[in-house]
């Protein structure tokens, strides 16, 4: 059931474009890995590497330290390792079962006489997101019907039940609320207490510090940063997910457009920024001292 997954000096281009640039990590069964990072800087190649879209460039990937080379989806599969995307992959007009077993149905019988075997499927599904914490009230319930939380914890739990060790999590508190976010995080927990390797993608902080174990901050598709839980703060998380740097371009910008235009509210967007990044710089500063005099 343990699983690791060395990712080392992964590269992948197109064309002109490298979407991904030395990328390294190691994940390890029964930890939350969080890869953290804005739009474009590197994730969903990440993602379709480890999940068998494309193989990389440069670099190499290996399973319990042997090398592998995924083809397609189905090759990394057979290592173990699920991904479960932002769409899900389901048909909201279909019931919780079919879904669940969607291009891998049960049957019972010999041909021509075989068919579904529906009694074995629905009582596998239910036994299964028992497992996760959701109790499905009827199988037959279409998925469309389901919350936001709901359906993420049914792909969560299908992924598992096909033979997932590690499980890769696209972005999966995006789309959702407060409370249904809350909802998945708890998913994810207990993914891991079950003993999975799991690579949560994400671009919040906020729902990243609470459950993960090791995080990897991608910006421009390098690697910013990669610490240990113990090592980081919140704090510190947010102040390397906002860029102070860039904050500070965006503001220059601001005041310019602002003077331009004459719009206050421009101005006053402007200011507050600046408040921010003042804030960010007397944090860093602090964290400096701290580590100096530790």
């Amino acid at each position: 059931m343990t699983v690791e997954i060395e990712v080392d000096s992964v590269s992948k281009h197109f064309g002109q474009v490298t979407a991904l640039d030395d990328f390294s990590a190691v994940v390890k069964s029964g930890e939350v890995t969080c890869v953290l990072g804005d739009n474009g800087a590197g994730k969903s190649t990440l993602i379709k590497i480890l999940s068998g879209v494309f193989p990389p460039d440069e670099g190499e990937v290996r399973v319990d330290g042997k090398k592998v080379r995924f083809m397609s989806p189905r090759d990394a599969l057979k290592q173990g390792i699920g991904t479960v995307y932002q769409d899900l992959a389901m048909i909201p007009l279909m019931s919780v079962w079919r879904n669940f077993f969607l291009g891998t149905e049960p049957t019972r019988g010999v041909v021509p006489f075989r068919n579904l075997n529906t009694s074995w499927a629905k009582q596998t599904v239910v036994d299964e997101m028992g497992k996760m914490g959701i109790h499905i009230r009827d199988p037959e319930q279409r998925v469309g019907t389901l919350s936001g939380g709901e359906r993420q914890s049914l792909a969560i739990a299908r992924a598992v039940y096909f033979g997932a060790r590690a499980l890769i999590l696209d972005e999966p508190t995006a789309a959702l609320g407060v409370k249904q976010a809350g909802v998945v995080l708890r998913y994810i927990v207990m993914a891991k207490r079950r003993g999975l390797a799991v690579i949560f993608i994400t671009h919040n902080p906020n729902h990243a510090y609470p459950v993960g174990d090791h995080f990897v901050i991608l910006k421009r598709a390098q690697v910013e940063g990669d610490f240990r839980k113990e090592e980081l703060s919140l704090d510190r998380l947010m102040q390397m997910m906002a860029g102070g740097e860039d904050l500070s371009n965006l503001v220059e910008e601001l005041e310019q457009l602002a003077t331009e235009t004459g719009e206050a509210d421009l101005a006053a967007a402007a200011h507050g920024i600046k408040d921010e990044v003042e804030g960010l710089r007397r944090l860093e500063g602090t964290d400096h001292r701290d580590e100096t005099s530790a």
